[in-house]
C-alpha cells in the first residue's frame, strides 16, 4: 500500500487540473497516475472526483479529502525537510560513555571544539571504567579500549594506543633506572588490580617476545590512581600513552626500556548499538572522534624511541588489529 503516493497523485491532479499535467509533474504516465487515483478511491470506497475529457470535478468527499491531504503532504514535506536540516545540523541530547583515563585526559579537553562545531547538541557524559550495557544504560555511543566482543554493537576504530613503561625522575634517582627487563624484578612495579595478565610485561628479545612478571606493593582498580602514584615517586607503571603522554612530554615521567619494550597496540574504538549510526548526533560525534584523535595527538613529542625490531612488530600488530 502506497498511501502517500496515491494521495500525492490525487492532490497534484486536482491542483494542476488534469492527469496529463500532474503526470508530467510527477514523472509518471497519465495512465499510471489515473490508476493511482482509482486505487485510492477503491480503497476508500468513495468517488473523489468526476472525470471528463476536459476537466476534473471534485465530489463533496473529494473536496474534504483534498483539503486534508494537502495538509498531510505539507506536514510530510516539513518532516523530511526537518530531518535534512537535522542531518546537516545535528542537535538534541547525546549520551556518551567513556573510561576515566581517556575521558579526563583527552575527551574533556576536546569537547569545546565539538560543541563549537555543533552548538545545538547537548552532551551527557558518563565517565566510568565499569563496562556498561549501552542499551540498558540508554547510552548512544561509548569509547572503549580493546577488541569488541559484543556482537550487538557496532565499532569504528579511532586509533591504536601504545603501552609505555615509565616512572618519575625522583623514583629513578632514588632507586636507579632498570637497564634490562629482568632488572624490573628489583623494582616496585604497580599494576591494575584484578587484571593478572597486565602483570606480565612483554619485551622484544632476539626476535622473540619474552615476559617478565613484575611485582610491587600497590595495585589499583583504575589507571588514573596509578598515574598519580607514579608521579609522586611510588613506583614504575606500564600504561597506555593516552594516559602517560602528557607526563612524559612535561618531564614528570620518564620512559624506561623503550628500546626493547613491546608496546602491544590496543585498539581504541567508538561503539554504538545497531541502528544508532542513523542518528546525525552519533554520526557527527563519531566522525569528530576519528578526525580529532586518529593521529593520537597525545603522542606528539611524548612517544619514546623504539627499536627497529619493535617498530616492525608494532606495524604488523596494528595491521592485524585493523
Amino acid at each position: 500500500m502506497d498511501t502517500p503516493g496515491e494521495m500525492r497523485a490525487f492532490v497534484r491532479a486536482v491542483e494542476l487540473g488534469g492527469f496529463s499535467a500532474a503526470a508530467r509533474d510527477l514523472d509518471l504516465t497519465p495512465s499510471a497516475l489515473s490508476k493511482l487515483t482509482t486505487r485510492l478511491e477503491d480503497r476508500l470506497g468513495v468517488r473523489l472526483m468526476n472525470r471528463t475529457t476536459r476537466k476534473l470535478a471534485l465530489t463533496a468527499e473529494g473536496e474534504a479529502y483534498f483539503a486534508s491531504a494537502k495538509r498531510i503532504l505539507a506536514d510530510i514535506a516539513e518532516a523530511e525537510a526537518e530531518v535534512t536540516r537535522f542531518a546537516s545540523h545535528p542537535k538534541g541530547l547525546l549520551r556518551v560513555n567513556v573510561g576515566v583515563a581517556f575521558g579526563l585526559h583527552q575527551l574533556a579537553p576536546a569537547i569545546p571544539r565539538f560543541l563549537e562545531k555543533y552548538p545545538e547538541v547537548e552532551l551527557e557524559i558518563t565517565v566510568t571504567d565499569r563496562l556498561v550495557d549501552l542499551v540498558e544504560e540508554g547510552a548512544d555511543v561509548a569509547i572503549r579500549n580493546g577488541v569488541l566482543r559484543d556482537s550487538s554493537l557496532v565499532a569504528r576504530k579511532i586509533c591504536d594506543l601504545h603501552r609505555v613503561i615509565c616512572a618519575s625522575p625522583s623514583y629513578l634517582k632514588r632507586h636507579g633506572t632498570p637497564k634490562t627487563p629482568q632488572a624490573l624484578l628489583d623494582h616496585n612495579c604497580m599494576t591494575i588490580a584484578g587484571a593478572p595478565q597486565l602483570r606480565r610485561w612483554p619485551f622484544d628479545v632476539s626476535g622473540n617476545i619474552e615476559y617478565v612478571e613484575v611485582r610491587g606493593n600497590v595495585t589499583a582498580n583504575n589507571a588514573e590512581s596509578l598515574l598519580q602514584l607514579a608521579a609522586n615517586g611510588v613506583g614504575i607503571i606500564r600504561l597506555t600513552d593516552v594516559i602517560v603522554g602528557d607526563g612524559i612530554r612535561a618531564g614528570w615521567l620518564t620512559p624506561i626500556l623503550a628500546d626493547c619494550h613491546h608496546v602491544e597496540p590496543v585498539p581504541l574504538s567508538a561503539v554504538y548499538p545497531h541502528g544508532k549510526h542513523r542518528s546525525p548526533r552519533v554520526a557527527a560525534f563519531v566522525n569528530f572522534l576519528v578526525e580529532h584523535f586518529a593521529d593520537a595527538p597525545w603522542r606528539d613529542g611524548a612517544e619514546p624511541r623504539v627499536s627497529n625490531e619493535t617498530r616492525a612488530r608494532l606495524s604488523s600488530a596494528s595491521r592485524r588489529a585493523g
